[in-house]
């Protein structure tokens, strides 16, 4: 077990959260989130965080570890997990890296090198003026131009990941996407991957979606703006924050708001298959069924332990 890692990916809304922590139950094991949304405290309901209740006792870490508008960077975050790792390992449990934001993953499992580019505050103003000159979308299709392998891992409304893939193209000469090397994987990691048929996939989000608001979004939305918190923070313009904030505002109604966080997270689940394809020999598929656990559990023990 001295370097073994157990990896849960597929698309949000999947079932993850729950396979691993019966995995984790079993296996004594301890969670380690690879999901974005869940490093800002505050941020419960849009992100669907698993209450303490429904970690049932797992330790779970990278959760509420940082506020609203504190930056977490892929080094950042890729740091973290890996002295996280070693942690459980060294005190001989199982760590189980879990979670949907696919190039967080990839920089753990494939030991990707990440060139520590510091930011430009100059250039990025010229380039934040740009974007209000333009547009979001334009200055998006500008980035999939110059360099298109990026462009399909960041979503078109996401101007601050935008704004820095160019910051580091005209720093640095090179593109984005060919700046982070991959390196040998320092684990023996087993890579189990969920799936749904789609239709079914895009049932469960809308009913997610249905019940973030049933369940107080909106008051947890105006909550974080009360604070102080800018509405143009990244944290506050992922997928639901940032269509519940324009409800707030005035420019969508409820109704609207919700269809577009439907139809925007069936977008982020099609762009969560450029990281986690099927074809992938390094992901053992599972469809979602009674007996998921068991199987999963048992390809665990016969591979890894």
């Amino acid at each position: 077990m001295n370097k073994a890692l157990i990896v849960v990916v597929g698309p949000t809304a999947v079932g993850k959260t729950d396979l691993a922590i019966e995995l984790a139950r079993r296996l004594n094991g301890e969670i380690i989130s690879a999901d974005s949304r869940l490093f800002y405290r505050g941020m419960d309901i849009g992100t669907a965080k698993p209450s303490s209740n429904e970690m049932g006792g797992i330790i779970h870490h990278l959760i509420d570890v940082a506020e609203p508008d504190e930056n977490w960077s892929l080094a950042t975050f890729q740091k973290r997990a890996m002295e996280l790792i070693e942690d459980v390992q060294k005190r001989e449990k199982m760590p189980f890296l879990v979670g949907g934001t696919g190039q967080y993953i990839h920089a753990v499992v494939d030991g990707w090198d990440i060139p520590a580019q510091e930011a430009n505050l100059a250039l990025r103003t010229v380039l934040d003026d740009w974007a209000r000159e333009i547009g979001t979308l334009a200055l998006y299709d500008k980035l999939k131009i110059i360099d298109p392998e990026a462009a399909i891992h960041i979503e078109y409304q996401n101007v601050r990941r935008t704004i820095r893939a160019l910051e580091v193209i005209f720093l640095t000469g090179y593109k984005f996407s060919e700046q982070r090397t991959k390196g040998d994987s320092p684990y023996h990691y087993l890579m189990i991957g969920l799936n749904r048929p789609r239709s079914e996939l895009y049932g469960r989000i809308d009913q997610r979606i249905e019940a973030m608001i049933s369940n107080g979004l909106i008051d947890e939305a105006r909550a974080l703006i009360n604070k102080g918190y800018d509405s143009k923070l990244p944290s506050l313009t992922a997928i639901g924050y940032r269509e519940i904030i324009g409800y707030l505002e005035g420019r969508m109604t409820l109704e609207e708001a919700q269809v577009q966080m439907k139809r925007l997270t069936r977008q982020f689940v099609r762009r969560q298959a450029n990281w986690f394809k099927e074809n992938d020999p390094k992901i053992h598929w599972f469809a979602m069924a009674d007996d998921v656990v068991d199987r999963a559990e048992e390809l665990i023990r016969n591979t890894i332990l």
